[in-house]
């Protein structure tokens, strides 16, 4: 028997067509049903069964088992309960929603569905090795957490030279600029890797380089409840060619240094810096298969009753850390 997980997608974006439709693949799953008020977007996923622009047509399918949210931040709470409504495990793109009551209607609405927030950067091989180092004593005490996470996103942004919708720079759909977009990656990442959440947040945004009424940059501050400091700058400003992704955490005994992990892509590199001997050690990792794929798995794996640590309240609490703070 065909024991491969059934996905649904809705939303068939870029994000979809370029990463979650090869990652469903790629696991392994099968990709049934496609969603899009575009047909010819949903009929670029390649899916078994149908494309589709009608949510309901895709729930009525029985095949379907899971599914991928992958639409612009302000549908999701609608998205998320019609699917929990239908009894379908759903995993929805981050952030949770444009604002915080959106978030807590998402949660609220899920209810006991099996759901969970795609933060992808969990996944990342080269993640992973981190968080089993840091939970093996390998740093000693771990002190302080660094990120670097930035991208260019002028307003005529488009991932492929095409006609694109840039809702990311549209405060009312997407909840605000590089601070809602790509800052959640390093909250939620942080208690990935250190098992150990932030509770405390500080935000400082600007909005000096492109002309859009969204911020296209932020710097963050904070400590976990285990006194570990963060901090962290993301950008919508930073060109491309300039070194705009790196992760950092410091111990007593080592650091670990990852660059160009934080992303969406497989690869990057990962090196251990001994703090008695000096000596700098590159850490093997899988640098092959996508963050996408991994995650893929993992929900794959709840739904055939594996488990997913990773709960909607826990996601929703650091939502509205980062969104108060944010001034939100």
């Amino acid at each position: 028997m065909d024991d491969a997980v059934r996905w649904g997608v809705v939303g068939c974006g870029w994000v979809a067509r370029d990463h979650v439709a090869p990652a469903i693949r790629a696991a392994g799953a099968r990709l049934v049903v496609a969603c899009d008020r575009d047909p010819a977007a949903a009929a670029a996923l390649r899916p078994e069964a149908l494309a589709t622009t009608d949510l309901d047509a895709l729930l009525d399918q029985p095949d379907v088992e899971a599914v991928y949210v992958a639409t612009p931040t302000d549908t999701h709470a609608d998205l998320v309960a019609a699917v929990a409504k239908a009894g379908v495990p759903v995993l929805c793109e981050k952030p949770l929603a444009a604002t915080v009551t959106d978030a807590r209607r998402l949660v609220a609405a899920a209810g006991g569905t099996l759901a969970g927030a795609a933060f992808d950067q969990r996944f990342h091989p080269a993640h992973r090795l981190v968080a089993d180092r840091v939970a093996g004593g390998d740093l000693g005490t771990v002190t302080a957490v660094r990120i670097t996470y930035g991208c260019w996103l002028p307003p005529d942004w488009t991932p492929d030279g095409r006609p694109h919708d840039n809702w990311r720079v549209d405060p009312a759909r997407s909840g605000g600029g590089a601070l809602a977009d790509l800052a959640p990656h390093g909250v939620d990442l942080v208690g990935a890797l250190l098992d150990d959440d932030l509770t405390t947040l500080t935000v400082l945004t600007q909005r000096r380089v492109h002309p859009y009424p969204v911020d296209d940059g932020a710097v963050l501050a904070g400590i976990t409840a285990g006194g570990v400091l963060v901090s962290a700058h993301v950008s919508f400003n930073t060109a491309d060619r300039l070194p705009r992704r790196r992760l950092e955490i410091v111990g007593t005994r080592a650091q670990l240094v990852a660059v160009d992990t934080m992303g969406q892509t497989a690869g990057g590199s990962l090196r251990r810096l001994d703090a008695v001997t000096g000596v700098a050690t590159e850490l093997p990792f899988d640098a092959r298969t996508s963050p996408f794929t991994e995650q893929i798995r993992a929900f794959g794996a709840a739904v055939r009753g594996a488990g997913w640590p990773w709960p909607l309240a826990r996601d929703l609490r650091l939502h509205e850390l980062l969104h108060t703070a944010g001034g939100a």
